[in-house]
């Protein structure tokens, strides 16, 4: 039986700076425990804003893994940091496509792959599998993890019209979509109702221990000192329309200008932001000079946030409202079936080591 999957992923070592690596690197790591054999179809360095050697050594060894030839459209076709919007459609890395399908139908011919396997938040990835998946014949699954499109999401226009020109495809083409949530997959299965629902899936996100014992090798424990400061920490992408933290850099600049926090009292951690360099010259432009932005260590008080909106019921009920949820334009309530509720918070939250805990 052929046991070998296609796998296009744009994220995949030696990018930093974004966690949706980890997705697709332990996706085709522990696919080979199911006697799966992936090859990794991604973009040649370049294409990457930040790279780094330290997870190479965590790509399983003898993978294929082939890099196809990429721009970043903001970077490399840009003049006086401006560029033409159909440049990055449907995102800033479309000039993966040609050599992306190139360079996939050579690895088809080859290792003759039983199905293919595309991963978002890149939506090139999908556009490349697409086109490969007619060309082939191969079954697809397309892992969205989240929604690519949603009223007002691309907020360019442009945007938002190929990428759901995009989703549409996918959804009609693939032999399965993947979802990390069941709330965009209750999304996408109204949203396509003539989409069977044995096409949709969920696989959460989750961690891999091995990653955190292999970091905890070594790590001195120094004892709790008896002023402990505050780290606010954020790890995850931090997109620099959708999340913008300048509210929050200058909410930082007027404390420290008063007096009222400091170096020794507070300190913030952003994590994978995605944007390092662009946040780097926001702090800057806020005066703020990276001192307060540093590693944790055991010593602190962690303050772990769940980004997102909160709604409450007349009766007091309490929902966190994620991005996926279904809010009808012009309609005072969500649908509460599409939120997340405390006790749901809470019985996650149990599962966390941490002194307190407060909703």
């Amino acid at each position: 039986m052929n046991r070998r999957l296609l796998v296009i992923a744009y994220h995949f070592p030696p990018v930093r700076g974004s966690s949706g690596i980890q997705r697709t690197l332990k996706f085709v790591t522990y696919l080979r425990e199911q006697g799966w054999e992936p090859s990794v179809l991604t973009v040649s360095p370049r294409a990457y804003e930040q790279v780094g050697e330290d997870q190479m050594g965590e790509i399983p060894a003898g993978m294929t893994v082939r890099r196809a030839f990429a721009l970043n459209s903001s970077r490399h076709l840009a003049i006086r940091g401006r560029f033409l919007n159909w440049t990055a459609q449907p995102d800033r890395w479309a000039s993966w496509w040609p050599a992306g399908v190139w360079q996939g139908l050579q690895m088809i011919r080859k290792e003759r792959p039983a199905a293919i396997f595309s991963t978002y938040p890149i939506a090139t990835a999908h556009l490349i599998a697409l086109t490969l998946a007619r060309l082939s014949g191969l079954p697809w699954i397309a892992d969205c993890r989240d929604s690519m499109t949603e009223p007002g999401y691309p907020r360019d226009a442009l945007t938002w019209r190929t990428n759901r020109w995009l989703e549409s495809k996918m959804v009609a083409r693939c032999a399965s979509c993947v979802f990390t949530t069941e709330g965009t997959r209750a999304m996408y299965a109204e949203r396509y109702p003539l989409v069977p629902a044995s096409r949709w899936a969920i696989i959460e996100n989750g961690f891999d221990e091995e990653n955190f014992r292999d970091a905890e090798q070594g790590l001195a424990i120094p004892a709790l000192a008896s002023q402990r400061r505050i780290t606010l920490l954020h790890s995850g992408v931090l997109y620099p329309q959708e999340r913008d933290p300048r509210p929050f850099f200058e909410a930082l600049r007027q404390l420290k200008s008063s007096g009222k926090i400091g170096t020794n009292s507070l300190r913030v951690l952003l994590r994978a932001t995605g944007s390092d360099p662009h946040y780097r010259t926001q702090l800057a432009e806020h005066g703020i000079d990276g001192s307060m932005l540093d590693v944790s260590t055991p010593d602190d008080i962690i303050l772990f946030s769940y980004s997102g909106h909160g709604w409450a019921q007349p009766q007091g009920d309490f929902y966190l409202v994620p991005a996926d949820a279904k809010w009808p334009d012009g309609q005072p309530e969500p649908d509460v079936g599409s939120l997340i509720s405390s006790s749901e918070l809470t019985m996650w939250l149990r599962l966390i080591d941490a002194a307190d805990i407060a909703l």
